[in-house]
C-alpha cells in the first residue's frame, strides 16, 4: 500500500459536490493527504486552495490507500466505479458513503472483492452544513476489520459512526428506512400546517409549538421552520434526490416483505411536487405545498 512522503496513509475522494465537498475538508483540515476527484473542476480548485492534491482521474482517487466516494445516485455510482477504474483499488479500501440501493452496493461489494478490494458502506445523515462542521452521524457497515481501519476517518467526518452489521448493504437499507420516516415527518408537518394556518394560526407559531413540546429534534424543528417560512432556496436536498430516496425505501420495503401503507400516498405527493414548476427545483421539504396549496 502506498503512503504520502510523511509516511501516512494517502485518502482519495470521489464526488466533492455539495456534501462531498465539506466531508473532504474535514479530512484535509485533520491533517490528511487528501486526493480529489470531481466531474466538474471548480469544486476540485477550492479544495486544492485549501491543502488537496488533484487526484486528475477516478483511477487516481482509488489508488489511495483509503478512498471515498459521494455520488448522487446509483447511475452516478456506476458511471464512476466501473471494473476498469475498480482494478485501480486492489489492495486497498473503499469507502462507499453515498445513499445508494442496497442491491448495487451489493454488486459493488463483490466487484471491490473479485478486484482484491476491502468495500464498505458509510452513508450519513445530515444536511451540507453538517457536513462542514464534522456533525455527521455515520451509518457503517462490511467487514469490522475494514471499519476499524477506516474509522479514525470517519470520525474526523462526523460525531458518531453507528456500526450496524457485516454486509455493506444493511448500512443503505437502514439509510432508505430512516430517510423515509424524514419523509413521513415532512408530509405530517405539511399537513398539520395546512389544517391550521387555514384556522388563522400562525404558520410559524405552530411549527414552533410542535418542535418545543412533543416533536423535538433537527427534523422538526429544521423542516418546520423551513416549511412555516417556505424557505425553500436554495435547496440542500432537491426533490428529485428524496423522490430518489423514497424508491429505495420501496426497494428495501419490498425485499424483506414489508407493505407500507402509506408509500402510496407519499409517492403521488412527490409526483405532484415534481410536476409543479415552482417546486421541482426545491429542496424535498418544499413536499409540504402539495396540501397547502392543495395541488
Amino acid at each position: 500500500m502506498s503512503s504520502n512522503e510523511h509516511g501516512g496513509a494517502t485518502l482519495g475522494f470521489l464526488g466533492v459536490g455539495t456534501m462531498g465537498a465539506g466531508m473532504a475538508g474535514r479530512l484535509i483540515a485533520a491533517g490528511h493527504d487528501v486526493a480529489v476527484w470531481n466531474r466538474s473542476p471548480e469544486p476540485v480548485e477550492r479544495l486544492v486552495a485549501a491543502g488537496a492534491r488533484d487526484a486528475a482521474s477516478v483511477a487516481g482517487a482509488l489508488e489511495a490507500d483509503v478512498s471515498f466516494s459521494m455520488l448522487a445516485n446509483d447511475e452516478a455510482a456506476l458511471a464512476v466505479l466501473t471494473p476498469d477504474a475498480i482494478a485501480h483499488a486492489a489492495g486497498r479500501t473503499h469507502v462507499m458513503m453515498a445513499s445508494i440501493s442496497p442491491a448495487l452496493s451489493d454488486r459493488l461489494t463483490d466487484a471491490f472483492a473479485a478486484a482484491g478490494a476491502r468495500y464498505v458502506a458509510t452513508p450519513v445523515l445530515g444536511r451540507p452544513e453538517i457536513a462542514a462542521a464534522g456533525q455527521l452521524n455515520i451509518l457503517a457497515a462490511g467487514d469490522p476489520a475494514a471499519l476499524d481501519d477506516v474509522e479514525p476517518y470517519l470520525e474526523a467526518m462526523g460525531r458518531r459512526v453507528w456500526r450496524l452489521a457485516d454486509r455493506p448493504s444493511v448500512a443503505n437499507a437502514v439509510k432508505a428506512a430512516v430517510n423515509y420516516d424524514i419523509i413521513h415527518a415532512l408530509q405530517a408537518i405539511g399537513e398539520s400546517v395546512a389544517m391550521t394556518e387555514r384556522l388563522g394560526v400562525d404558520p410559524a407559531l405552530f411549527t414552533e409549538l410542535l418542535s418545543s413540546t412533543l416533536f423535538g429534534g433537527v427534523v422538526y424543528t429544521g423542516y418546520g421552520g423551513m416549511i412555516a417560512r417556505q424557505a425553500y432556496f436554495p435547496p440542500g436536498f432537491q426533490i428529485a434526490l428524496g423522490r430518489k430516496d423514497l424508491d429505495l425505501a420501496a426497494q428495501v420495503a419490498e425485499a424483506t416483505g414489508v407493505r407500507p401503507a402509506t408509500m402510496p400516498a407519499l409517492i403521488e405527493v412527490f409526483e405532484k411536487a415534481l410536476a409543479d414548476p415552482e417546486l421541482r427545483g426545491a429542496d424535498w421539504s418544499a413536499i409540504a405545498e402539495v396540501s397547502r396549496r392543495d395541488l
